[in-house]
């Protein structure tokens, strides 16, 4: 879980003044399926929405650690295999959330995945990245972009 005390902003916060590094990840199955979460009530933003996962970089990790700790945190599952996509620069809102976001796709293990975080997701499923569900969240295009460009 994330580290931030009353002292220290939140991840979201500070992104409101200063770019914050997140990680952002494309869980798969290695046969061509991705691992989506419903956003819920509780979740910070866009709630209802269909996902990747996502989180913030806490000082002193490498980016595999907090991958790692992201996906085991949302999805209960360690990840097999981490493989870098690429690197977003995000702007979003008003007023403007600054996130520089690197992008993921990360292989594990469907019987071992279930919902970590039922506080911020409702349901999990996997699907073919050509047959996704709606509404996706705003920034899901982008991530799958960089994930299926990866096997071409």
């Amino acid at each position: 879980m994330s580290s931030t005390s009353p002292s220290q902003p939140s991840p979201r916060d500070r992104a409101l003044t200063a770019p914050t590094v997140s990680v952002v990840f494309v869980c798969h199955d290695g046969a061509g399926r991705v691992l989506l979460a419903r956003r819920s009530a509780g979740a910070r933003d866009e709630p209802g929405t269909w996902d990747a996962g996502a989180g913030a970089l806490e000082h002193g990790e490498t980016f595999e650690e907090a991958v790692t700790r992201e996906v085991r945190e949302e999805y209960s599952a360690p990840p097999r295999v981490i493989e870098t996509l690429g690197v977003r620069n995000v702007l979003r809102g008003d007023p403007v959330s600054h996130w520089v976001a690197v992008v993921f796709a990360v292989e594990v293990d469907p019987a071992q995945v279930s919902i970590g975080e039922p506080h911020k997701f409702d349901a999990l499923d996997w699907f073919d990245p050509e047959a996704l569900p709606r509404p996706c969240h705003s920034q899901l295009p982008a991530a799958l972009a960089l994930f299926t460009s990866r096997q071409r």
